[in-house]
This record gives C-alpha cells, sequence and structure tokens, in this order.
C-alpha cells in the first residue's frame, strides 16, 4: 500500500520550523537564521520514501503584522492549513501556553485535522522544563500525537517521522521521485542570498531586506552566472549591508555562493549588489514583482 499526503508545519516564528524541514529533508531547502520572521514563502517540499510520499508545506511564523509583507506571511501561514492531511504544530519548552500559542491553536480548533505537537529544542531545556510544557500544551489542545524532539541534533525526529507516515491516508504519488521541492531554482538562489545576509548584519537591518535574483544562466561548460539584488530600505542600511571596505558584502557572497554550488551541483559566479527601496515592504506593486502574491 503506497501513502501520500500533504503536512503543514506550523507555529510562531523562530521556533525552528526550517530547522525540523532541512532535517527531514536532509537538503537545505528552507532559510534558517536565529532572526524571527525569515520564511517568508510556503515552500512545498516532497520528501520520498519506498512506500510513502509526504509534501511538506513550511509557511511564514504567524505573528502581529506590521506591514503588508507582514499580512502576507500570515495569511500564507493560515492557508497552509486548509486541505492538509496533517498539522505539525511546532513550539519550544515553555511552562505556559503564550498568546502566541494560543491564537494558532484557537485556528488550528476550527480546521478539521489531526495535529501532533512538537515540542522543539529539548536539547537546550531541563527535564522538569519539558514535562511542564507538554502538559500545559496537552491541556490545551487535543493532540493526536505529542514529540518532543530536537529539530537541530536531530532527536527523535526519526520518531516523528515514522508517527506521520503511519497516518497519513493510501494515495497517489503526487510528484516524480527526483522532484524534492515545487519551487524554482530561482526562488531558493534568492533564499540563500537572504539567509547569509541575515546571519551578518545588524539587528537594525535584517526584515528590511529582500533579494531579487536579476539573472541566472548557465553556460556550455556548466558555470552559472547568478547576478542578484540585495534590496534594502534606507541609504543607512545599504552602507552596513557593504560595510568596511565593501567587506560584509564580500563575506555575503562568499558564504551564499559555497551554499548555491551545493545545491546546484554546479560552479556558480555570484555577483551581489546592494540597491536602496524606500518602504518597499508596503509597496504592493513592488511585492508582487518580487514574488508575494495576495491571499484571497
Amino acid at each position: 500500500m503506497f501513502k501520500s499526503g500533504f503536512v503543514t508545519i506550523m507555529g510562531r516564528p523562530n521556533v525552528g520550523k526550517s530547522t525540523l524541514l532541512n532535517n527531514l529533508m536532509g537538503e537545505k531547502l528552507s532559510i534558517v537564521s536565529s532572526k524571527p520572521q525569515t520564511t517568508r514563502n510556503n515552500i512545498n517540499t516532497i520528501l520520498n520514501g519506498k512506500d510513502y510520499q509526504i509534501v511538506f508545506v513550511d509557511t511564514p511564523g504567524i505573528h502581529k503584522p506590521r506591514h503588508k509583507l507582514g499580512e502576507y506571511m500570515v495569511n500564507a501561514a493560515k492557508d497552509a492549513a486548509k486541505d492538509v492531511d496533517l498539522v505539525l504544530f511546532l513550539t519550544n519548552p515553555e511552562e505556559e501556553v503564550g498568546k502566541g500559542d494560543a491564537f494558532i491553536l484557537e485556528q488550528l480548533k476550527e480546521k478539521n485535522v489531526p495535529v501532533f505537537l512538537v515540542i522543539n529544542k529539548v536539547d537546550e531545556n531541563s527535564h522538569e522544563r519539558v514535562a511542564k510544557a507538554l502538559n500545559a500544551y496537552s491541556k490545551a489542545f487535543d493532540f493526536k500525537e505529542i514529540i518532543p524532539i530536537s529539530a537541530l541534533k536531530g532527536k527523535n525526529v526519526d520518531k516523528l517521522l515514522e508517527l506521520m507516515i503511519d497516518i497519513m491516508p493510501e494515495g497517489p504519488k503526487y510528484y516524480p521521485d527526483d522532484i524534492i521541492a515545487d519551487v524554482q531554482e530561482r526562488f531558493i538562489v534568492s533564499e540563500i542570498v537572504r539567509e547569509k545576509a541575515l546571519r551578518l548584519l545588524s539587528e537594525e537591518v535584517p526584515h528590511g531586506i529582500a533579494v531579487d535574483v536579476i539573472q541566472m544562466k548557465q553556460n556550455d561548460k556548466g558555470l552559472y552566472n547568478i547576478e542578484v539584488d540585495l534590496i534594502c530600505e534606507k541609504d543607512s542600511h545599504k552602507a552596513i549591508i557593504i560595510g568596511k571596505n565593501g567587506q560584509t558584502l564580500k563575506k555575503i557572497g562568499q558564504y551564499a555562493r559555497m551554499d548555491i554550488e551545493k545545491f546546484l551541483d554546479a560552479r556558480v559566479n555570484l555577483q551581489v549588489w546592494v540597491k536602496v527601496r524606500k518602504e518597499w515592504r508596503d509597496n504592493p506593486q513592488f511585492l508582487k514583482e518580487l514574488g508575494y502574491k495576495k491571499n484571497k
């Protein structure tokens, strides 16, 4: 019997959704950063097994939006809970259910879909704190399964996968075996560049940046020539991104090129330019150009 289905990963920003997805996939497909609200688009990622196929929908974290980009991210996360076979509700060990998690759980009560409680970062917390979190959350919602994990170190992730496969319905293979994501390569390239920028820049800049892939061509020798615009909102931010003697921008390009070459399995010539677009996060037309389509 072949089993297949759709799984969405939900939770507050920065609880480890992308790290969990990357661990399950064994591929770096989702942007990972210590700064919250880094995932902006739903990514359909396909995990193929001998007798199963699971399509993951990685969502932006649900948070209170402060601009049109934020509204897009929240709507995208809510939409991802529609028409799926399983929701993984991911959170960190908290002794009480906070307002953010309570808000998400209220949304999930309206959906007729099984929900797994996945408590992440158990390796960073005491057994007592994890136990209190399990108790508090189990009282707040009727979860189908409760699994404590460490997404970063892989603890219990194999057990989580087993439980997910068990609950998947009998179904068809939605994607060919050689497809691992239904997003364009250009999008993943832009996310890699944005991740490096997030890691290297100061707190005042990160969420005011976007990456636009201007050119991505492969020559007859297999070399990719890629040009990207790293977009920020202020001239002062542009100076920070470039850094003294261009060192910060150089590092962003170097680190991004290494990951892009690994992803494309090819040599890459990467050029990164910095452009200022004031208040781009509140510009619907520009958001559309970057691929953030308005949710219905």
